[in-house]
């Protein structure tokens, strides 16, 4: 007698590593196509499923645990965050939540670092110029971007990437590293670093890193006002969460002058629309949220996910649980 295998939705193509080990486990219909599943289509595609694979774009809430069934035991997303899932609900009906936490940290913080780098000295306009025809010839006053050496950098929220992050920039660039956090940090290996307000941060910071997660309390936290105590001469880097800014008056404030530039990693939606005010800018630098975005990192990710999807279907405690 053929064993039947517990039922489950992908809600996206996941890297091999993981996929292999799925197909081995489980009777996993994975979605197709490279955008996420229509509302609808995620409501059918979860009907009789003991587990679902989810990433950020996909909401996962009552309606969907109800799609799902009295079966469902598990939802492993496939990300840091868990701001797509009903918790609470999911506790209520007793769904195990896992994520995928502290793989990523090293690629999230060079992809900031990169962005910190290609703002400070405008290399995608310059490089947009080349390709345009543009370059003429070498000009003593052309493509003027600002220098990092011992310069101030701003980390609000020094979790793990947040502090990789610092460390780099303390350490390669001689930065002097000014920190928010809900509590002192003193083993982040910056000795230096020092816990300050945030608008003390945003004052005194040529670099401002976002590594923050996205709440109630931090939703549009860099707004009109706080970005307005920024230097002129800053760059404002975000590889966090999009909401954390209040993106219309992000585009103000460039058009301004304050901050001088902008390196983004995630926006809020993802993607933005063509004609929003901050893709056409010269100096916002936008990525299509690529700050895992390295083989070993998705890989690890997918490894990890798996592991939450498959202890949660055998009713075992998950590697990285969150509910």
């Amino acid at each position: 007698m053929a064993i039947q295998l517990p039922r489950v939705f992908v809600s996206r193509q996941l890297p091999d590593v993981g996929l292999r080990r799925l197909r081995q486990a489980t009777d996993c219909y994975v979605w197709p196509d490279r955008l996420p599943p229509p509302r609808k289509d995620l409501l059918d595609s979860v009907q009789g499923c003991s587990g679902i694979v989810s990433l950020l774009s996909d909401s996962i809430d009552a309606e969907v645990f109800e799609a799902a069934g009295p079966g469902l035991r598990v939802v492993s997303n496939f990300a840091v965050g868990v701001n797509n899932i009903d918790l609470a609900e999911a506790a209520r009906r007793g769904i195990a939540i896992g994520n995928t936490p502290d793989v990523l940290t090293d690629a999230t913080a060079d992809i900031a670092v990169a962005l910190l780098l290609a703002a400070a000295r405008h290399v995608q306009p310059a490089a947009d110029s080349v390709r345009q025809g543009g370059w003429k010839t070498w000009e003593p006053t052309g493509w003027l971007g600002c220098d990092l050496v011992g310069k101030t950098l701003g980390i609000v929220g020094m979790g793990r990437i947040g502090a990789a992050v610092a460390k780099r920039m303390a350490g390669g660039w001689g930065m002097q590293v000014l920190y928010t956090s809900r509590t002192q940090k003193d083993r982040i290996g910056l000795a230096a670093a020092r816990r300050v307000s945030l608008e003390e941060l945003l004052q005194s910071s040529d670099f401002v890193s976002l590594h923050t997660d996205l709440s109630a309390e931090t939703r549009g936290l860099i707004n009109r006002q706080r970005l307005s105590l920024m230097k002129p001469t800053s760059v404002l880097v975000n590889t966090s969460r999009g909401g954390v800014i209040d993106q219309e008056a992000l585009a103000e404030a460039l058009i301004a002058g304050r901050p001088m530039a902008a390196g983004l990693d995630v926006t809020d939606p993802e993607p933005l629309s063509p004609g929003h005010p901050l893709v056409g800018l010269a100096n916002c630098i936008i990525l299509p949220h690529i700050g895992s975005a390295t083989i070993a990192s998705r890989d690890a990710m997918a490894n990890i996910c798996v592991d939450n999807l498959l202890a949660g279907l055998s009713g075992n405690p998950l590697r990285c649980p969150v509910v």
